[in-house]
């Protein structure tokens, strides 16, 4: 099994780097958050009481 050279391996380390650092950009800076207002969705949720008896 033929070896490669260590450029061969600086070289794809770098790309791999460049991909998962353009990645993780973009996924950071694309991505829309909507904002949850704290009034109305805390009275719409549900009252559930759990009555544990052992």
């Amino acid at each position: 099994m033929p070896q490669m050279a260590p450029m061969s391996w600086m070289f794809l380390f770098s790309m791999f780097s460049t991909a998962l650092i353009l990645f993780t950009i973009i996924n950071y800076f694309f991505t829309i958050y909507q904002p949850i207002s704290s009034q109305k969705e805390v009275t719409s949720l549900p009252q559930i009481s759990l009555n544990w008896k052992w």
